[in-house]
């Protein structure tokens, strides 16, 4: 060994920023600890199905998407489940309810990144212990007769939680990205693209161009080894319409322009409104204004618009997450702002009227 091969070795020229390694159980591994059911795999599928049927324009049912903006407490999470399922099943001739389970939240800087990433809330980043927590409270969201929609944040989560999702996402931050793209090409469920922050359009909509064809890229698989990954493609991309620094994007003129611009990209012209971000102006108390706008737009008719979301928790409001855990409020969120579950009650049986005026007509 010369002098100068010896002085590579001693300089750490890898992994110089690199705490700690920590191996992760595989994906096979945490689903045979939390397994799926015949049941609850045939309640998935089910829903998936009845998503695509309506992103089709095969069945005129509107698509909600209501709950948590993240979740941060198992016991609230499921509480949520069960207080929306009969709900969901009492407005279920025009209105399919999806439950949000965002477990990962991106950031712009820094903050707390989830349940997946810090199940804690005491910035331990136990991720062994998040994603089996978000797989278990996944199964009993779809026991309890609810499906589930969360934001896929990057390539890695989906292996572990994948099969437990009926409609995914891709955020404002990160549906411009490659990666993600090419994520959504191989995911099983329906995926939506935000428009980009700034209120653009065609970022999305290249994304769900992009995510619809072939792609080959780095993941891994149900064993947890690195592979490269082959996909088929997904077409059952849509855009989510959420505003951006401009201003909002779901009034009349703003959805016309959507549907043209979804058209000349030879897109499907459907759509879902996001009703909190820019939309309500960062502000969770105009939340329902959007909706009843929107619903009132679906119902004069516009049939581009096939779905909403609604940022909504067990009570309204947000607050801060600070060290003491024992003084957070139960059912609070501690990330975006959201409406109580009594509104998001008010809110679905509201829309449910509203939109029995164009059931009727479609069936005459």
């Amino acid at each position: 060994m010369t002098d100068q091969t010896q002085l590579i070795q001693d300089v750490n020229i890898q992994d110089v920023n690199i705490r700690e390694n920590i191996p992760l159980t595989a994906p096979a591994q945490l689903k045979a600890e939390y397994p799926l059911t015949d049941e609850v795999g045939q309640f998935v599928y089910d829903s998936r199905e009845s998503v695509k049927r309506i992103l089709k324009g095969e069945d005129r049912r509107l698509v909600a998407i209501v709950g948590p903006c993240s979740i941060h407490n198992k016991d609230i999470a499921i509480e949520y489940a069960n207080r929306l399922a009969p709900l969901a099943a009492e407005v279920s001739d025009r209105i399919v309810v999806v439950m949000r389970v965002y477990f990962e939240k991106p950031r712009t800087t820094v903050g707390w990144k989830g349940l997946i990433n810090d199940p804690h809330l005491n910035g331990t980043f136990d991720l062994a212990t998040g994603v089996g927590m978000a797989r278990e409270i996944l199964l009993e969201v779809n026991k309890a007769g609810v499906p589930a929609a969360t934001e896929m944040l990057e390539p890695i989560t989906p292996q572990y939680i994948a099969d437990l999702i009926t409609v995914a996402s891709i955020g404002a931050r990160t549906t411009e990205s490659p990666t993600h793209r090419q994520m959504a090409s191989g995911l099983s469920m329906p995926v939506g693209f935000k428009n980009s922050t700034e209120g653009s359009l065609e970022v999305a909509t290249n994304a769900m161009s992009a995510a619809r064809a072939e792609h080959c890229f780095l993941g891994i698989d149900n064993d947890g080894k690195t592979c490269i990954v082959n996909t088929r493609g997904n077409d059952m991309g849509h855009l989510i319409l959420r505003g951006g620094r401009t201003g909002p994007n779901y009034d009349a003129a703003s959805l016309a322009q959507a549907s043209r611009l979804l058209k000349e990209a030879n897109l499907p012209p459907r759509f879902v409104v996001d009703c909190s971000h820019a939309n309500s102006s960062k502000d969770y108390t105009k939340q329902p204004l959007v909706w009843n706008d929107v619903v009132q737009q679906r119902a004069d008719g516009n049939d581009t618009i096939v779905g909403l979301m609604l940022e909504s928790n067990l009570n309204a409001g947000k607050q801060a997450l600070g060290a003491d855990l024992s003084a957070l409020e139960y059912g609070v969120s501690i990330t975006d702002g959201c409406i109580s579950f009594e509104q998001t009650e008010d809110l679905l049986r509201s829309a449910y009227e509203t939109l029995a005026g164009q059931t009727a007509v479609l069936e005459a």
